[in-house]
């Protein structure tokens, strides 16, 4: 018999810690696990999950999502730009499509420096009055030469990870700017940590870019949901409008929906 268990009925049944600590181990395997599941599992009941997926999370184990738990990811990695455009490349160029849509001639955005923001830049070039600003060396870049598009930098200091311009410079020329759309790329989000990168001063950048804009429109593929970086922008609420794909799981898209976020899958 185990030392730290007991038998009832013909079955081990486990003492409290060592089962919060499977608890853990389950959801750290499979990545995700609902109540159902892991009461089923353990053979314990559902208000009992409950409880140990509570005391769990306070302890920084895992993160409690509806109806369930998922692999908490403390991601403060930031890998070099040409690296990230290649991650969910298909997703990424979908969710530009769907943003293109929101644009309309004779408006002002601003596009955030991001891989998901770049796609979105390469399908503006067509725009015959269009005010862009941004902050993204690869969007200015693209955009260049397009006769169409009066482009607005930021200027500051380049940040080499991400390709963007930051520090005071950049924050100050966004003091004197408002924009119809802002089009923010994120390293992580989800609906109880908000939106965070791993920079201090990436995520200052993009305080100012929030508010500078009567719209903010998060681009986002799924694999960004429930990653949480060294640095918080802004909590969900600033978000009016999420376009992500649909490999977003159906749970966050319905705790995303529920806290008033206008959500777009493609």
């Amino acid at each position: 018999m185990h030392a730290n268990s007991r038998f009832k009925g013909g079955t081990f049944l486990l003492y409290e810690e060592e089962r919060k600590q499977k608890i853990a181990d389950y959801v750290q395997e499979h990545r995700r696990a609902s109540v159902q599941e892991l009461a089923q599992h353990f053979q314990v009941s559902e208000s009992t999950v409950r409880r140990d997926l509570k005391d769990l999370e306070e302890v920084g184990k895992l993160r409690r999502t509806h109806g369930g738990a998922m692999l908490l990811q403390n991601d403060n990695n930031e890998p070099p730009f040409v690296e990230k455009e290649d991650r969910f490349r298909a997703q990424k160029e979908a969710i530009a499509c769907a943003a293109l849509s929101i644009v309309q001639e004779d408006e002002t955005i601003f596009l955030d420096s991001g891989s998901t923001t770049y796609c979105l830049a390469k399908l503006l070039k067509n725009y015959q009055k269009l005010t862009v600003v941004t902050n993204s060396v690869m969007a200015a870049t693209e955009l260049s030469s397009s006769k169409g598009i009066d482009l607005v930098l930021t200027g500051g200091t380049l940040r080499h990870e991400t390709l963007a311009m930051v520090g005071p410079i950049a924050e100050k020329t966004l003091d004197y700017i408002r924009v119809d759309h802002v089009f923010l790329a994120i390293n992580g989000f989800d609906v109880e940590s908000g939106l965070s990168t791993p920079s201090l001063i990436e995520a200052e950048m993009k305080r100012k870019m929030i508010g500078a804009g009567k719209q903010v429109v998060l681009l986002a593929d799924h694999s960004k949901y429930g990653k949480v970086s060294f640095a918080k922008v802004a909590g969900m609420e600033v978000v009016d409008l999420l376009i992500t794909d649909e490999g977003l799981h159906e749970e966050n898209r319905k705790a995303i929906e529920s806290a008033g976020i206008h959500l777009i899958t493609t």
